[in-house]
């Protein structure tokens, strides 16, 4: 529990000791409810998250990059993104979880106020153990979210 608690605070310390660029803190609700923080890098970015998913905390970072912007509003920017991604994770009974995926996604920042909406897809898959046992883990594979963040 106390490197996965170590993990989360790193990466995003590491997140939020880059290089001062826009970024976003809020929530998604997908396979689970998370705290979401963004880290604009030029036109790509960096999400990490940290979720409550069952019995257990997990955290999961990916990289994405802005594919395309289209212009389907006067005011405000749309984006579709998509990158890999990894977590770790663990719950209260002991075990433990790590995998990678990816996630691909749709966001819209409002101009005039600091917000931003976003739906995503993040599957998510890779190894558990725990108590003894080993196997697959593949339950974040149906891991679809909307999102609602602060822009700062």
């Amino acid at each position: 529990m106390k490197k996965i608690i170590s993990i989360a605070v790193l990466a995003l310390a590491l997140s939020a000791a880059a290089v001062a660029q826009p970024r976003a803190v809020g929530g998604r609700v997908g396979y689970g409810v998370e705290a979401s923080y963004q880290h604009t890098l030029g036109q790509n970015f960096v999400e990490a998250d940290l979720g409550l998913f069952g019995l257990g905390l997990e955290v999961a970072a990916t990289y994405n990059w802005m594919i395309l912007q289209p212009q389907w509003t006067s005011k405000g920017e749309w984006g579709f993104y998509a990158g890999p991604g990894a977590t770790v994770g663990c719950d209260f009974g002991g075990f433990f979880t790590a995998g990678v995926g990816g996630q691909v996604g749709l966001e819209y920042t409002f101009d005039n106020i600091p917000l931003q909406l976003s739906v995503d897809y993040r599957p998510m898959f890779g190894l558990w153990a725990g108590q003894g046992g080993a196997g697959f883990w593949f339950p974040g594979l149906y891991n679809f979210g909307i999102g609602a963040r602060y822009c700062f």
